[in-house]
């Protein structure tokens, strides 16, 4: 049987080979192979003598892995490219120049990157390839305004939405309507040239349309659409004028739509899901298997409120380890998605965080002094909310551990504020930024 110590141990290693299945660069290699000149992505081939240039472009904070694999395979065969990534998220490239922007709150650099990778896009001819990726973080990385507006228009315009109760699905046609290159403008840009999106997933489902606010995909809102949302929720008196005239001009047919299903534009556009948390449970599972568990993926859609989800999964915990019978253990329990934190205080945390102390709380209700059980729950970006962990690992001592500090776990997590607990218990899951993004791995082990 495990030591408390080993289970801890394996659950980092199971989380690790998750994380290490969506590494952007390894995740492009996979799916990219270039035999003489002949080009594969996916199950798509490509005659490179009918391609005069190959340029690469993209956004996101795995943007600059994904890249260097492209030099990696093409090296000299790329003209030119600009991808933009978040501050401390580069790489060393040769041809393809990188802009480092702000995330998650867009900045004049991401303006800037966004300007650059236009006028890469903008020059591309018939008889061009150009080579987009895309991961995590794209949206806030590729900002820029449509004409007439400013980038603190759509920054207001967005906190307002996200204020009032919109939902993702709300904000992102609104954002889509006020960008030149979000909701398939960046396709329509291109064209005449072929385009090739690389995608590293980071939304529930792999929704195409919604990773980076779909910039090579079809958008099917509309801008009487956007209007009835800013109606819904009471904003226009809120926005800026320059946006409710935008999208009311837009409503007339005064401005241009969104690139629709229907465009014959996307007939030179294939998207390519290269990594995804899908995978990487699956890489989660291999690894937890070798080591000897009985593994079992619950869901790669996990949402809802961090705390009361963390509940079920140590409810599970709890359900197993009273029985006795037609238990196969060791047992693991994966997985991922992306849940929420209702912040109602003043602390410290992110989501998976939240989530490790909520567990711990849950184990410690009945299963306190017992060192069979671990949760993690972290990040594959290795970073959750804004602090330097990527999330949490607890078990049934870790609460026991806070109060010999003089710590109470519910004081702290009815201030939102689990990274100053797990912190001072040793709870912590820090592992650095790991340039991959494809949401949350939860991981439990029974032993």
């Amino acid at each position: 049987m495990a030591s408390l110590r080993q289970l801890r141990a394996h659950a980092r290693q199971i989380f690790a080979a998750g994380v290490a299945s969506a590494d952007p660069l390894e995740a492009v290699k996979r799916q990219v192979t270039l035999d003489d000149k002949r080009l594969r992505v996916g199950r798509t081939e490509y005659d490179l003598a009918d391609i005069r240039r190959l340029y690469v472009v993209g956004c996101g904070k795995a943007a600059a892995r994904m890249a260097l694999a492209l030099e990696e395979i093409f090296g000299e065969r790329i003209a030119d490219g600009a991808i933009v990534v978040k501050y401390g998220h580069g790489a060393s490239l040769t041809t393809i120049q990188i802009v480092e922007a702000g995330h998650p709150i867009p900045d004049e650099n991401g303006v800037t990157g966004a300007r650059r990778i236009m006028e890469i896009v903008a020059n591309a001819g018939a008889a061009d390839l150009i080579i987009f990726v895309v991961s995590g973080g794209g949206s806030a990385l590729l900002p820029m305004p449509a004409v007439g507006l400013t980038l603190a228009d759509k920054q207001t315009t967005t906190q307002l939405l996200l204020a009032c109760g919109a939902t993702i699905g709300e904000v992102n046609a609104v954002r889509k309507h006020l960008s030149q290159l979000k909701g398939g403008r960046l396709a329509a840009l291109a064209q005449p040239s072929r385009v090739i999106a690389l995608i590293l997933s980071d939304v529930i489902g792999d929704a195409l349309e919604t990773i980076a606010s779909g910039p090579t995909v079809a958008d099917k809102t509309t801008f009487a659409d956007c209007l009835a949302i800013i109606q819904r929720y009471g904003l226009a008196n809120l926005i800026a004028s320059a946006v409710l005239n935008l999208l009311e001009s837009g409503a007339r047919g005064e401005f241009a739509e969104t690139p629709k299903p229907s465009n014959p534009i996307f007939q030179n556009v294939q998207n390519h899901i290269v990594g995804s948390n899908r995978l990487a449970l699956a890489a989660a599972k291999q690894q937890a298997e070798a080591l000897g568990y009985n593994t079992q993926i619950i869901s790669s859609t996990i949402q809802g409120e961090s705390r009361m989800v963390a509940q079920s999964h140590a409810g599970l915990a709890k359900s197993m380890l009273k029985q006795n019978r037609g238990v196969h253990r060791p047992t693991c329990w994966l997985s991922g998605g992306e849940t929420t934190v209702s912040v109602r205080g003043d602390g410290l945390g992110g989501r998976n965080q939240e989530f490790a102390l909520a567990a711990a709380l849950a184990l410690d209700d009945t299963m306190s002094g017992r060192n069979d059980v671990v949760i993690l729950s972290a990040g594959t970006d290795g970073t959750d909310g804004p602090t330097d962990a990527a999330g949490g690992i607890v078990d049934p001592t870790t609460i026991r551990r806070g109060k010999s500090k003089g710590l109470d776990a519910q004081t702290f997590l009815a201030r939102n504020d689990s990274y100053h607990f797990l912190q001072a218990t040793g709870d912590l899951l820090i592992t650095g930024p790991t340039l991959t993004n494809v949401m949350d791995l939860q991981i439990m082990l029974v032993n």
